[in-house]
């Protein structure tokens, strides 16, 4: 999912980051202290499951955890997966500095959107909506990061096109993985951990979704 310097145009850089930019703050806003553990944590999960990468042409295959880290965070998900991929950059060279903004655009923006989307359904108790909620969090994250690398990569030029592609279809084993392994965890951290997602300390997720129902 990282991609390199160099290989943007520097519109498409410019576009990004500003767009990054406003995301961080959206993000920064809602950083308060119950918030910013579960950012803490979902940032050095992320470091580590992406620190395994397998480099496809101007991009990388590897886990995301965009779904996990949106249901979890919400907005906080562009400042927590933003200083992961700093880190990244710095230490291990992956990605750059200058695409840092698109990087965390392309990472960050649909982990908040399946975060929205999918939230409902895990705070709902539902022994068949809490694991589907979290595989469609978790693949859907993945494929729409994929779609905006490709979308970066194409509008920086025709020659990137091919790779574009490449990489959507490289990221097709990720997404079953991310479905998988988010599904899981969701359904355990909505037992065992309900206020992970936003719900009262001490309630269950069920008893939260019959309270509005």
């Amino acid at each position: 999912m990282h991609i390199v310097d160099g290989a943007l145009a520097p519109s498409v850089i410019v576009a990004a980051s500003a767009i990054s930019v406003g995301g961080l703050a959206m993000g920064l806003k809602r950083l308060d202290a119950e918030t910013l553990p579960r950012a803490g944590l979902l940032s050095a999960a992320f470091f580590v499951a992406s620190l395994v990468q397998v480099p496809i042409g101007p991009s990388s295959v590897h886990l995301v955890l965009g779904g996990l880290a949106g249901l979890m965070l919400g907005w906080a998900a562009f400042p927590a997966l933003a200083v992961a991929l700093a880190l990244q950059a710095v230490f291990f060279g992956f990605g750059g500095l200058t695409v840092l903004g698109v990087n965390t655009l392309n990472i960050a923006m649909p982990a908040v959107l399946v975060g929205l989307a999918c939230r409902a359904g895990v705070r709902s108790g539902s022994s068949v909506l809490v694991p589907l909620s979290g595989a469609v969090a978790g693949g859907l994250s993945v494929a729409l990061t994929t779609i905006l690398v490709g979308a970066a990569l194409a509008a920086s030029g025709d020659a990137f096109i091919p790779a574009a592609k490449l990489v959507f279809l490289a990221h097709v084993p990720v997404m079953i993985a991310e479905a998988l392994v988010t599904a899981a965890a969701v359904t355990l951290l909505a037992k065992v951990k309900p206020d992970a997602f936003g719900l009262p300390a001490g309630t269950t997720a069920g008893a939260e979704g019959l309270r509005h129902a």
